[in-house]
């Protein structure tokens, strides 16, 4: 059953192979469906493959192959809540080094622009924490960071 909404991601026509990354790397992701072009179109030409549905981590997405014309950028990107630092450092290695690049404060970009935020749950509890001292300290060594360092956080919410 098709879902009621979906996140369609644009590709310059490697829609399946980001499908396939996705579905190998984050938990509960998998390529559902690959669609090939009935018919010549401006950008392809019939039987190239024209959208990929798949899942990230349960969100259904469809990846279209629709050429050159637009490109990803930070206005969206897919949040990660991580549980500790082996799964923070798996998830951000993986996007890394897949042709990805890092930026600052837990986010990082795939090879084909889509922006991750690789978030571990410490953080959010310790911007949120109620002693607004600790959670500024915490917030400001993030701001230190590229991939976050959960021990670093910690040692700043103590002080």
């Amino acid at each position: 059953m098709t879902p009621k909404n979906t996140v369609c991601l644009w590709y310059e026509g490697a829609a399946q192979e980001a499908a396939e990354f996705y579905a190998n790397t984050f938990p509960d992701s998998q390529v559902l469906a690959v669609h090939q072009a009935p018919a010549d179109y401006p950008s392809g030409k019939a039987g190239d493959v024209i959208t990929v549905e798949f899942t990230v981590m349960g969100i259904p997405c469809i990846g279209l192959n629709g050429g050159p014309v637009f490109k990803h950028n930070e206005a969206f990107s897919f949040q990660v809540a991580t549980d500790d630092q082996a799964e923070t450092d798996r998830l951000w290695q993986a996007i890394v080094a897949n042709g990805g690049e890092e930026s600052v404060c837990g986010w990082c970009k795939d090879k084909w622009g889509i922006s991750w935020q690789i978030t571990p749950r410490i953080l959010t509890q310790a911007i949120a924490n109620p002693d607004r001292a600790a959670a500024k300290r915490a917030f400001e060594a993030m701001m230190q960071m590229g991939k976050i360092d959960i021990a670093a956080i910690e040692a700043a919410l103590k002080g």
